[in-house]
């Protein structure tokens, strides 16, 4: 993992002044940290029995994507209002830098489903605890959240519900 952090770059007040944000576009345009970040997060849940791998909109979707298809999983978009065609369902919640809402389509997890819900880094974690209420408003078996990147210092764990197992491949 070494190697795909050194590929991660820090953009300094993005997306507003005092914020040293993350950028992992930097490491996906790298077919080898790519690679590993994929390798990686099929590691820890290949023996989960996944079937649906939910991830945040927008860099949530390429980690989700590589994992759901690793994993033989479906994949399930998280997104913002208004971006879904069917019925869904939403919640709002407060970032670092503003409000949000997210949603999800009301039918995309049944309770037989075993879910991995991911996103490129945890900062808050006011997205993902919006994203584990919807999901788990859908009644699923078990709940996974994964990062690629964790700023431990912002301790967004400490939003995240504490039945929900957590892990992240690079911490800061």
């Amino acid at each position: 993992m070494e190697y795909v952090k050194s590929k991660i770059r820090d953009v300094i007040d993005f997306p507003q002044k005092g914020i040293v944000f993350k950028d992992l576009t930097t490491a996906f345009k790298d077919s080898r940290a790519l690679r590993t970040i994929g390798s990686e997060l099929s590691q820890i849940y290949c023996d989960k029995g996944i079937t649906k791998v939910v991830g945040i909109e927008s860099r949530g979707f390429i980690g989700g994507s590589i994992l759901a298809s690793k994993l033989d999983a479906g994949f399930v978009p998280v997104r913002k209002p208004g971006k879904l065609p069917a019925d869904t369902i939403s919640a709002s919640y407060d970032k670092e830098y503003g409000k949000d809402t997210i949603e999800i389509h009301r039918d995309a997890i049944t309770q037989d489903d075993i879910v991995v819900i991911h996103d490129d880094v945890l900062a808050t974690g006011g997205t993902m605890a919006a994203a584990c209420e919807l999901v788990k408003s859908l009644n699923p078996k078990k709940i996974y959240v994964n990062f690629i990147v964790e700023l431990e210092f912002l301790n967004g764990r400490n939003a995240l519900p504490v039945d929900v197992e957590v892990t992240s491949l690079i911490k800061y």
